[in-house]
């Protein structure tokens, strides 16, 4: 499993779902919420609203949700004041992990990751410990079905795309973090049918782990991932499929 891909990809291919749809539009709406807050409430002024609201519509969630988190972000309505927090840790045989939170209260939200670190062997550090592990870039998925690899690559760097990477179920295109929404648009122009495109970390100093220490790895994640607060959770590990299946 690539490096740089959220955890709760992985987590999906785990056979989480039921984990993940319990507090999916917890989440959703919490990105919302900082997103307005940061960009304004209007979803055609402000490219990062209109990703999560995309991606909130992809989920299912109901539009009064959505609108809802909109006035609340943009100070229509009143509601938790929610900002955004990047944390960074080390987990077993010292695989690095960087975390986005959104919170409306830091301490309790340091407290909660600090212990589950320390429950499943790893440790909270500084900032700037870790993220000189990894890239900050736009990332942009598409499904590999049906998708001339050949024929994205062409069309993702002309449109200004860094790279393409692919595994056997989808194609990422990375960018910039300044073109993400220029080369999205471009690919949708384009006909492709772009998911989740957002500002990602992606390793670009990977640690191998044996399968025991990956095993813990995965436990940590999970447990990291299961934080209401906790929004994107990113390893440096590539996790193979057979470590997954054991899990």
């Amino acid at each position: 499993m690539a490096g740089h891909s959220k955890w709760k990809n992985i987590r999906i291919r785990k056979g989480k779902q039921d984990a993940i749809r319990g507090k999916l539009f917890t989440k959703l709406s919490r990105e919302i919420i900082v997103a307005a807050k940061m960009g304004g409430g209007d979803v055609a002024m402000n490219p990062r609203l209109r990703v999560a609201v995309e991606k909130a519509k992809e989920a299912s969630m109901p539009s009064d949700n959505i609108k809802r988190a909109i006035d609340r972000g943009s100070g229509a309505i009143e509601g938790a004041d929610y900002e955004e927090i990047v944390y960074e840790g080390y987990g077993p045989s010292g695989a690095a992990i960087i975390l986005e939170c959104y919170s409306e209260n830091r301490n309790r939200t340091v407290s909660e990751v600090r212990h589950a670190f320390s429950k499943h062997g790893g440790n909270l550090a500084e900032n700037g410990s870790v993220s000189w592990q990894f890239k900050h870039a736009g990332t942009i998925t598409i499904d590999r079905a049906g998708v001339d690899e050949d024929e994205l690559t062409l069309a993702a760097l002309d449109l200004g795309a860094e790279d393409i990477q692919g595994d056997d179920e989808s194609f990422t295109v990375i960018t910039a973090m300044e073109d993400l929404h220029k080369v999205n648009d471009g690919l949708l122009s384009a006909g492709y049918s772009t998911k989740d495109a957002a500002l990602s970390y992606i390793a670009t100093n990977k640690t191998e782990l044996n399968e025991e220490d990956t095993l813990k790895l995965l436990k940590l994640l999970d447990a990291l991932d299961d934080l209401d607060d906790v929004q994107e959770t990113y390893v440096n590990v590539d996790i193979s499929e057979s470590v997954l299946q054991d899990a």
